[in-house]
């Protein structure tokens, strides 16, 4: 994959998650997107941290203890354009395991 591919692709999926938490609204949760870094802030002062790693072409999320290193995954080689972020090690979805850690982090369910 070249480096343009893998910026569209990330940068599509952090702001993806930026908005779509952003929009909740939720006083226990700051939700921050800087760059290539998007971090999420709890009430009790824990933080989830979610970033592009270019040199790796990887997203990377750190959440309670746990770490994941999201590879990009075609859907479809054809015009679409769509893709998945897949965690090798655990076959973890990107915006699965946002939804689930961050539903569980709220006891709410989250939906991505």
């Amino acid at each position: 994959m070249d480096r343009k591919t893998f910026l569209r692709h990330s940068s599509r999926a952090l702001e993806h998650i930026d908005e779509t938490l952003g929009d909740l609204e939720l006083e226990a949760l700051d939700v921050n997107l800087a760059g290539d870094v998007l971090t999420l802030t709890f009430g009790d002062g824990s933080q989830f941290v979610i970033n592009a790693h270019s040199a790796a072409e990887q997203v990377w999320m750190a959440a309670n203890r746990n770490a994941w290193h999201f590879d990009l995954v075609p859907e479809d080689p054809g015009p679409s354009d769509e893709a998945k972020w897949i965690a090798a090690k655990t076959d973890d979805e990107l915006m699965t395991t946002v939804a689930r850690v961050v539903g569980d982090k709220l006891s709410r369910k989250i939906e991505l």
